[in-house]
């Protein structure tokens, strides 16, 4: 039986089912007054994940949260580009020392 393949094997982030707007608005619902059980229940995540929310975007609008979220791919791929270059210098080192 073939084990599964996890996000550290293919090199890919997990990716959040909701968008950068629906996090913001449940955060601004929770902010209008709405019960935090309430929002949680409208968009089926638990009051652990809503709250985790909170502290990563308290402050963030829905332009910001997409600017934020594009920044992080754009520097996960930069890390991963750098490892690539990284890997390729060593490897190129250790040719160069076997030819002397």
């Amino acid at each position: 039986m073939a084990r599964p393949i996890g996000p550290r094997e293919t090199g890919t982030m997990k990716r959040s089912r909701y968008s950068d707007e629906q996090i913001a608005y449940a955060l601004r619902q929770a902010e209008t007054g709405t019960a935090v059980a309430d929002v949680c229940r409208q968009l089926g995540i638990s009051d652990a994940t809503f709250y985790v929310w909170k502290k990563k975007y308290a402050n963030l609008g829905a332009t910001e949260l997409r600017e934020l979220r594009l920044l992080r791919e754009e520097n996960a791929k930069l890390k991963r580009l750098v490892a690539d270059l990284s890997l390729d210098k060593q490897i190129l080192g250790e040719i160069v020392r076997k030819k002397v």
